[in-house]
């Protein structure tokens, strides 16, 4: 999203700088509540399923520094997609046992940021405030102070669902490898483990690909979940 307004920089330094702290101040909220959202929620979780470690290490909290991963929070601002913190989980601690419990862990982050999307979208959808896509951001100095607010719910709802669904695909250490093996039959645990092995050079293979080249190979796996989301929250697609 930033990189659409580098051009600006040669153009116009000073309309850029309006535009650079703007977005950092409107993202850099909606950042911390995606990525807050999400790690407590598997902290919160995982802390009512018996095991007290993260709560030990000072994770069951809505402090967001405690939940920040540099480069997660990086790719966020710059590709739209990225991750927080892990959460330490001890699967032999929850109640439910093995892969339900740690199914209902990682499933928490994702639903919770729906949630939170779903909350923020509200007086989108009812009038309230307009809606802005984040993919036309201009700045303060360009709409005033109703555009930043709607500049800043757009990208709370933006980021949560982007988190949200980027944690969704089944491949490791996503959260979606978690809730996948606690769906999946105990006779496909062998694939499982393949799977996870191989999820870390997929994922990172897929990104630099991305960085590398205008395939969008991400974004095309992402995109129809984000729009099929953004409908039911907002009546349209983000």
């Amino acid at each position: 999203m930033l990189l659409r307004s580098l051009d600006l920089l040669f153009k116009d330094p000073v309309a850029f700088a309006a535009v650079f702290s703007t977005f950092l101040a409107t993202t850099g909220v909606a950042l911390l509540i995606a990525i807050t959202v999400h790690e407590f929620s598997h902290a919160a979780v995982a802390y009512s399923l018996g095991d007290t470690t993260a709560k030990r290490l000072g994770r069951l909290t809505l402090n967001p520094i405690k939940h920040l991963d540099p480069i997660g929070t990086i790719m966020l601002l710059l590709v739209g997609f990225g991750w927080g913190k892990p959460v330490p989980v001890n699967p032999y601690n929850l109640r439910l046992g093995g892969r339900w419990g740690m199914s209902m862990v990682a499933a928490a982050g994702p639903i919770s940021n729906l949630a939170t999307a779903a909350i923020v979208a509200i007086p989108i959808r009812i009038g309230l405030v307009s809606w802005q896509s984040p993919f036309t951001f201009r700045g303060l100095q360009a709409q005033g102070m109703d555009g930043m607010l709607a500049d800043l719910l757009a990208f709370v709802i933006f980021f949560n669902v982007i988190l949200a669904m980027f944690n969704l695909i089944p491949l490791f250490p996503l959260d979606g490898s978690k809730v996948m093996a606690g769906v999946l039959p105990p006779s496909q645990e062998n694939t499982l483990a393949r799977l996870e092995a191989l999820g870390p050079a997929i994922l990172m293979g897929v990104i630099m690909v991305d960085w590398a080249t205008d395939l969008n190979l991400l974004w095309g796996v992402l995109r129809p979940m984000v729009d099929m989301v953004g409908f039911i929250l907002l009546g349209h697609t983000l």
